[in-house]
């Protein structure tokens, strides 16, 4: 084996395969400092001590403290963004179940591992940087709520309308949730959930309705 070839693999593991396992230990070191400790104690030195990691492997993933912060927002809106989508794609196609099946298995990936919603709903609104890419994922979040309710609902209500809905649901989702974490809604998880579903099928079939009602029937 020649030296280049040495140097992509040991053990049997590639280069870059290490470098994605030392990027993986960052994030869930991370992870279990700002949940126990707080984002503040979120230092280099801490976090590589943490991950077992020499500090240069930090610079290897993330350019600054924040990065890597921001690598673990974006690992957590994946998860959600996976786990939505497998309850959309298993759930019975009428409104109601569609959106309980969708609210309950976003909120079951933030509460069966509470460190995530510790670092979703609190850690991301630290610094005015993470509270800007909190606010794009909220973005994100309400642009596949608007698509969801536009596949299910039809094509034909009028998009900003579509929009202001879905963008009204997801910021009042994450507030009612980061309030129900703090301990200051007396629901349990499921009545939550329940909550949330009833005013999701609410607006979604008060504004189809609306549309429907004001669309002449075709001639």
């Amino acid at each position: 084996m020649d030296a280049v070839a040495a140097q992509r693999t040991y053990g049997g593991v590639s280069a870059q395969e290490r470098r994605s396992q030392r990027r993986i230990a960052l994030l869930d070191a991370a992870l279990d400092i700002v949940a126990e400790e707080g984002q503040a104690k979120l230092t280099v030195a801490g976090l590589c001590a943490r991950a077992g990691l020499n500090e240069r492997y930090y610079y290897e993933s993330f350019e600054h403290r924040d990065g890597v912060l921001e690598a673990l927002l974006d690992r957590i809106a994946e998860e959600l963004t996976a786990a939505i989508a497998t309850a959309l794609a298993t759930a019975a196609p009428d409104s109601r179940t569609q959106a309980h099946a969708a609210i309950d298995a976003g909120i079951s990936v933030l509460t069966d591992d509470p460190r995530k919603a510790h670092a979703a709903l609190i850690a991301g609104m630290a610094t005015p940087e993470l509270r800007a890419r909190t606010a794009r994922t909220v973005r994100a979040f309400a642009r596949l709520v608007a698509a969801e309710g536009t596949g299910f609902y039809g094509g034909a209500v009028p998009q900003n309308l579509v929009d202001f809905r879905a963008i009204y649901l997801v910021g009042g989702l994450t507030q009612a949730l980061t309030t129900w974490l703090a301990g200051d809604l007396d629901l349990t998880r499921e009545e939550l959930i329940d909550q949330i579903t009833e005013v999701f099928v609410l607006l979604g079939d008060d504004l189809a309705g609306r549309h429907r009602a004001a669309t002449p029937p075709p001639q």
